[in-house]
C-alpha cells in the first residue's frame, strides 16, 4: 500500500496543487492508508495533509493551502525554505544583512527587517514544532515528506498564530524497513553536499532513523581588499529520531536534531542604474523626489558625498561596476565571519481511543547566532561589528507545548477538535555595534558639504583643515555663525573625535509567555454542505530589560556644547552635530544603564467556513476568519528617543514598543479534482489594522504600526514632518491590504508525464491617508512614499510551472528523469521605505534537473542547474548607512547560477 501511495503522490500537484476543498470529514482516528483505501484511486489525485490538525486527502480541506510532495522537493534541489518560493507563486523568502532576518511572505505581507523582536508574520513548523523566526528555517532541513504552505491568517488549529500564513515542513519519519540511502552532490563554487542517513527496526515495536547532511560552498562575492569570499556554505546538519508503537492505537515519535553554520555573511554591492533606472542623484540632492532620467547616477561624483568616500580610500572601481559585478570592497581587516548553531528535542504522542483521538506535542529548542560585520557596506571604516559572541547577536530558548483531542459526535454529523497551546520564549540579544575609526572624519565632511562643499578637505581629521579659516573669520564675533562660531568649530572638532567608539556589550532579554485555547468543528449540516467553525483565544504577556555598555564619550561633550543653540537660528547645524555624534542614541551616558517594561495582549480570533461540493469532483467554499500576531520591543536603543534631546534621566521603555497586528480576511475558491487534471481557484481580501512595519531609514531601524486616517489628511503623511498628520482615533482604519487572486492547476495525462502551474495575482498595498499607531499619531516622515503604494517585495503576478517526465527506461525498472520548473515574478519595489532606486524589474528564474534513476533499483545519477538563465537580480535594497545628504543604495543580491552532478545510492 505505501507504494502505490507514494506512485500516486507523483500524480499529485507536484509542487502547486492547492487544496481548497473541504467536506467529508473523516473520523479523527483515521490513517492515512484508511484515507487511499477509501478514496477513489481511478478518478481522484490522493495525497493525505494536516492542514486541520486532521489526516485529510488534500481535496478535502477547506482551506487554502499547497502541499508539495518529497520527489518535488527533491527535484527542485529544495534544502531551505527560500527554494520554496520556486514551487508555490504565493510565497517570497528573502534574506538580508544576516541569514537569521530571513523573511518569508505569503500573498505579499510578511515581517521585514532586522529586529529579533518581531514575530514573523509567516510561522514556520517542523514537524509540528513553532520555529521563533522564519530565519531560523534557512538552514539545512535533511530529509523530508512534504511541505504545506497554508495561507491566510492561521491559530485556530494550533501552535503558534501568524497574521498571514504558516509554513509547516514535515521530515521523512522512522519507518518499519531497513534502508540505508546516501548521496553526494559536487557543484560550481567548488561546492560539496553530502548527505546520508540509516532507518531500521530495532524491534517490532520500535523504529529509529538517523539521517546527516553536510555542506561547503565558496562564497558568490570576492572581497578584493580582504583576498577572501562572503556569502559561502559550510554548515551541518544531524538529525536522531525514535518511533515507538506499541499497538495499533499508539505512537510516539522522539525527534533531536543539531546543526551548525560557520559562515560569513552578508555582504552587499552598490545600486547603479543598470539596475535600477532611478538610481540617480534627485533634484535638490532629496532622496524622497523622484530622480530625472539621465541623471548621474548615485555614486558619481555629482553626489558630493562620493568624492568624500573616494578621498577616503574607497576604491572608485567600486563606485562604477554594475550592480551585479561581485567584487566587494570592504573596510581592511573587518570580517562578516558568523557562527549559528540550533538545536533541540521534541516528542509526539498520537493516542486513538474509541471515537477520539489524543495528540501531544512537546518541544524545546535552542538558537543562537552571531555575526560579524562591515555594516557601512563600504571600504571606509564608518561603522562595524567585530566577530564574536556579541557580533549582532541573538539567541532564543524555546519551550512549546500543544494539546489536542479530536473526535466524532452525532453520529459523524460533527468533526470536533479542541486544544491548548503554552509557549515560554527567552529571547536574549547582544550587541557591539561602533563607529568605525574613519567615522568622525566622515561626518565632519557631511556637515561641512552642508556649510559649504568648497570647503571640504577629506585629508584632515576635521574634513577642513586650513580651510577652517574660512569660517573663523579675522576678529572674534566676525565668523560664519557669529558669536557661536567658536561652539560649532568646537563642536566640529568633538565630532571628529568619534572614531572607534560606541557599543561596547548591549544586552536585551525579553520573555514572551503564550497561552492558547482553541476549538475547530466541522459540522456535515448535509452529505455535501459543511460548516467550519474555529475559535482561538491568546494572551501574550512579554517582559523586557535591557542593559547598555557604551564608551562614546564625544556624544555627552557635544550635546553639553551645543544644546544652548538648539532654540535659535543655527538649532539646524547644532542639532546636525549633536545627532551625528550620538548616532542611534549610542552614548557614554547610557553606560551601566539598564531598563525595563512589560506589555500583556489578549485576543480572540477565529474562522468560518461554509463549503459546498456539488460533485464528488467539485468544491465550493466562502471564508472569513481574523487573525493575529503579537506585538513587543523594538530591540534597538535607537529608538528611545530622539538623539538630539536625548536624556537619560527621561528614557520611557515604553517608546519601545509596537502593538499587535490584527487582520480580517475574506475568501471564495473553487478547486475541482480528478486523477488526470485539477485546477483550484481562489479570490481574497485581507485587512491589517496596526501593520508592523521595520524599516532602515539609512541611520536607524525604526519599527513602525502602519495604519490609514478614513478622514483627508491634506498631504500631511506624504510631507517631511513628524508632527503633522495625526487622525482622531475614531477615524483609524486598516492600513495595508492585500487582496487577489490565486490559480493552481496540474495535468497527469500519462502515468510518467505530469505538469503543474501556479498564477498569484495580488494587490498588497498601503492606503492613502496613512498615520502610525492606532491612536492616530502620525506617519514617520521616513516612511513618506508609503501612502497609496504597494508594500516592497510584494510583486503583483507570479506564476510558477513545471514538467515531470519519468519515462521507463527498459525493463529492468530503470528510469529516466526530467525536471524542469520556471518563476516568474513582476516589478516590485525591494525598500521597505519605497525609495526610489530601490526597484526590481520582472524576471524569470528557470532550475532543471535530469538523469537516470532506479539503476539495478538501487542507484541514480542526475544533473542540475538553479537559475538556468544566469538571471541577475536582488533581495532587498537598503540605504547605504551615513552615506548622506543624498542617499546612495546597496543591495543584497540573489544567488548567480549555480550546477552540478548527484549520485544517489539506496541498500
Amino acid at each position: 500500500m505505501k507504494t502505490r501511495f507514494a506512485s500516486l503522490r507523483v500524480l499529485a500537484i507536484l509542487g502547486a496543487g492547492a487544496a481548497l476543498a473541504p467536506t467529508g470529514a473523516l473520523a479523527q482516528d483515521q490513517t492515512e492508508n484508511d484515507l487511499i483505501e477509501n478514496a477513489d484511486v481511478v478518478d481522484r489525485n490522493v495525497i493525505v495533509v494536516t492542514a486541520q490538525g486532521r489526516s485529510q486527502v488534500l481535496a478535502d480541506v477547506p482551506v487554502a493551502v499547497s502541499a508539495i510532495s518529497a520527489d518535488t522537493l527533491e527535484n527542485s534541489g529544495t534544502s531551505d525554505i527560500r527554494e520554496l518560493t520556486q514551487v508555490a507563486p504565493s510565497l517570497l523568502v528573502s534574506s538580508t544583512g544576516n541569514e537569521a532576518n530571513g523573511s518569508a511572505r505569503i500573498r505579499g505581507i510578511g515581517t521585514v527587517g532586522d529586529n529579533p523582536g518581531l514575530e514573523s508574520s509567516v510561522a514556520v513548523f517542523v514537524d509540528g514544532v513553532y520555529r521563533s523566526r522564519s530565519g531560523n528555517a534557512l538552514s539545512e532541513l535533511g530529509p523530508l515528506d512534504r511541505v504545506e504552505i497554508l495561507r491566510g491568517p492561521q491559530g485556530t488549529l494550533g501552535g503558534r498564530n501568524a497574521s498571514a500564513g504558516l509554513i509547516s515542513i514535515y521530515t521523512a519519519p522512522p519507518e518499519f524497513g531497513f534502508e540505508a540511502y546516501g548521496a553526494f552532490t559536487y557543484g560550481n563554487f567548488d561546492a560539496i553536499r553530502v548527505e546520508a542517513g540509516l532507518n531500521a527496526p530495532l524491534s517490532d515495536t520500535i523504529a529509529a532513523r538517523v539521517d546527516g547532511v553536510y555542506f561547503k560552498r565558496d562564497g558568490f562575492y570576492n572581497d578584493v581588499v580582504n583576498n577572501t569570499d562572503i556569502n559561502n556554505r559550510d554548515r551541518y546538519l544531524v538529525r536522531a529520531q525514535m518511533l515507538f508503537e506499541p499497538n495499533e492505537d499508539i505512537s510516539f515519535r522522539l525527534v533531536g536534531d543539531y546543526s551548525k553554520k560557520d559562515e560569513a555573511c552578508c555582504a552587499a554591492t552598490f545600486i547603479q542604474p543598470d539596475f535600477a533606472p532611478l538610481a540617480r542623484v534627485s533634484p535638490g540632492l532629496d532622496p524622497f523626489a523622484r530622480p530625472q532620467p539621465g541623471a548621474p547616477a548615485l555614486t558619481s561624483t555629482a553626489n558630493p558625498i562620493i568624492p568624500v568616500l573616494i578621498g577616503l580610500g574607497q576604491n572608485p572601481a567600486s563606485l562604477n561596476q554594475s550592480t551585479f559585478n561581485r567584487n566587494i570592497y570592504v573596510t581592511p581587516g573587518r570580517s562578516y565571519e558568523g557562527e549559528t548553531e540550533d538545536y533541540g528535542v521534541s516528542g509526539e504522542l498520537s493516542w486513538d481511543f474509541g471515537d477520539m483521538s489524543l495528540t501531544s506535542i512537546t518541544a524545546y529548542r535552542e538558537y543562537d547566532n552571531s555575526q560579524g560585520s562591515d555594516t557601512d557596506y563600504t571600504q571606509v571604516d564608518i561603522l562595524y561589528r567585530s566577530p564574536g559572541s556579541n557580533a549582532g547577536a541573538r539567541g532564543f530558548k524555546t519551550f512549546t507545548q500543544e494539546l489536542r483531542l479530536a473526535g466524532t459526535a452525532f453520529n459523524d454529523k460533527l468533526d470536533w477538535l479542541v486544544g491548548g497551546y503554552y509557549a515560554n520564549e527567552k529571547l536574549e540579544v547582544r550587541d557591539n555595534l561602533r563607529f568605525g575609526t574613519q567615522y568622525g572624519t566622515f561626518v565632519s565632511c557631511r556637515i561641512a558639504i552642508a556649510i559649504n562643499p568648497a570647503l571640504v578637505n577629506p585629508s584632515a581629521q576635521n574634513c577642513l583643515g586650513p580651510n577652517v579659516a574660512a569660517l573663523t573669520g579675522a576678529n572674534a564675533g566676525a565668523g560664519a555663525f557669529g558669536p557661536a562660531t567658536p561652539l560649532i568649530i568646537a563642536g566640529i572638532n568633538n565630532l571628529s573625535q568619534v572614531n572607534d567608539l560606541g557599543g561596547t556589550g548591549d544586552v536585551y532579554n525579553q520573555t514572551s509567555e503564550n497561552f492558547a485555547l482553541f476549538t475547530h468543528n466541522i459540522v456535515h449540516l448535509t452529505d455535501t454542505l459543511d460548516l467550519t467553525l474555529g475559535l482561538r483565544y491568546t494572551n501574550e504577556t512579554k517582559d523586557f530589560d535591557a542593559t547598555f555598555g557604551n564608551d562614546n564619550v564625544i556624544c555627552p561633550q557635544n550635546r553639553a556644547l551645543l544644546s544652548g543653540l538648539l532654540a535659535g537660528p543655527l538649532g539646524g547645524l547644532a542639532g546636525g552635530l549633536i545627532a551625528l555624534s550620538c548616532q542611534g542614541n549610542s552614548t557614554a551616558e547610557l553606560n551601566g544603564v539598564s531598563i525595563s517594561d512589560t506589555r500583556d495582549e489578549d485576543e480572540f480570533t477565529g474562522t468560518a467556513i461554509l463549503s459546498w461540493k456539488p460533485t464528488p469532483d467539485l468544491l465550493t467554499y466562502a471564508s472569513y476568519a481574523r487573525g493575529y500576531k503579537a506585538g513587543g520591543f523594538n530591540l534597538d536603543r535607537s529608538a528611545l528617543g530622539n538623539p538630539v534631546t536625548f536624556s537619560v534621566a527621561a528614557i520611557d521603555p515604553s517608546s519601545l514598543q509596537f502593538a499587535e497586528e490584527t487582520v480580517t480576511a475574506y475568501e471564495i475558491g473553487a478547486k475541482y479534482a480528478t486523477r488526470e487534471f485539477g485546477v483550484s481557484l481562489a479570490g481574497f481580501r485581507q485587512e491589517f489594522t496596526n501593520f508592523q512595519l521595520n524599516t532602515f531609514n539609512g541611520s536607524v531601524f525604526l519599527v513602525q504600526n502602519v495604519n490609514a486616517c478614513s478622514a483627508s489628511l491634506g498631504g500631511a503623511d506624504m510631507d517631511a514632518s513628524a508632527a503633522t498628520g495625526a487622525c482622531a482615533t475614531d477615524n483609524v482604519v486598516p492600513g495595508v491590504i492585500s487582496q487577489g487572486v490565486e490559480m493552481e492547476a496540474y495535468l497527469s495525462p500519462i502515468q510518467d508525464l505530469n505538469f503543474s502551474l501556479g498564477l498569484t495575482y495580488v494587490d498588497s498595498s498601503y492606503e492613502n491617508e496613512l498615520i502610525g499607531d492606532d491612536t492616530g499619531t502620525p506617519l514617520d516622515p521616513a516612511l513618506r512614499l508609503l501612502p497609496g503604494d504597494n508594500l516592497s517585495n510584494a510583486p503583483e503576478l507570479v506564476a510558477t510551472s513545471s514538467v515531470t517526465w519519468t519515462p521507463p527506461i527498459g525493463t529492468s525498472g530503470m528510469k529516466g528523469l526530467f525536471f524542469l520548473n520556471a518563476r516568474m515574478t513582476s516589478d516590485y519595489n525591494t525598500g521597505s521605505d519605497l525609495l526610489y532606486g530601490k526597484e526590481q524589474d520582472g524576471y524569470v528564474i528557470v532550475n532543471g534537473r535530469v538523469g537516470v534513476t532506479n539503476i539495478a533499483n538501487r542507484f541514480a545519477i542526475e544533473g542540475w542547474v538553479s537559475n538556468l538563465f544566469d538571471k541577475d537580480y536582488t533581495q532587498v535594497a537598503f540605504n547605504t548607512p551615513f552615506v548622506a545628504p543624498q542617499q546612495t543604495y546597496s543591495a543584497f543580491l540573489a544567488e548567480p547560477r549555480t550546477y552540478g552532478i548527484t549520485v544517489r545510492g539506496r541498500f
